[in-house]
């Protein structure tokens, strides 16, 4: 039986060693970001997947998110509504697990309505999907603006990789808001 000499299996490894791909990070929310900054730069349509009545102006609009504003412990999501500019979503890492904010700026940037609003991951979550309870600095503006609704207020976010991008939005009684991205098709700039 003959044996392949060193020298002859250094070009085919080296060929095996282009095709591998980083392995993905071993903590879900490091995972999960790192999913996140794989999309940065692309643009992506959604659609309204529930049925809530609420939901009428997002279903009746066309809904594009642009994962775009990306650095290692951040990643900023423009997301439209038709013609309306005035949200983004910021994912962020922090010591104790990830951070969702909602930024809302009118077409001049100034601020408007409430403003980085969100919650805190109280759960490591999965590589898929991690889940954004609102925090007690959002309870607060969300009380004294008169919308003590949205108190109870859980988003999730989730990154199937290929396939999927989705924000979700839902209270305990009942309220549920779901709007899918379909990741197999970017849009163009």
């Amino acid at each position: 039986m003959k044996t392949l000499k060193p020298a002859a299996l250094a070009p085919v490894l080296a060929l095996l060693a282009g095709c591998a791909t980083a392995p993905e990070p071993a903590h879900p929310q490091d995972a999960f970001m790192a999913r996140l900054r794989d999309l940065c730069g692309q643009r992506f349509e959604g659609r309204v997947v529930s049925t809530d009545p609420a939901d009428a102006t997002f279903r009746d609009n066309r809904l594009v998110m642009h994962v775009r504003d990306c650095a290692a412990d951040e990643v900023g999501i423009p997301f439209a509504v038709g013609e309306d500019r005035s949200r983004r979503w910021i994912v962020t890492r922090t010591a104790a697990g990830l951070r969702l904010k909602h930024d809302h700026r009118d077409a001049q940037g100034v601020i408007h309505g409430y403003h980085l609003y969100g919650g805190d991951t109280a759960e490591a979550g999965t590589a898929e999907r991690q889940e954004f309870p609102v925090d007690r600095e959002s309870i607060d503006q969300f009380t004294a603006g008169g919308a003590t609704v949205s108190t109870t207020n859980v988003w999730a976010m989730e990154v199937h990789p290929g396939r999927m991008f989705a924000y979700e939005l839902r209270r305990p009684e009942g309220r549920f808001m779901r709007v899918e991205f379909d990741l197999t098709r970017p849009l163009a700039e």
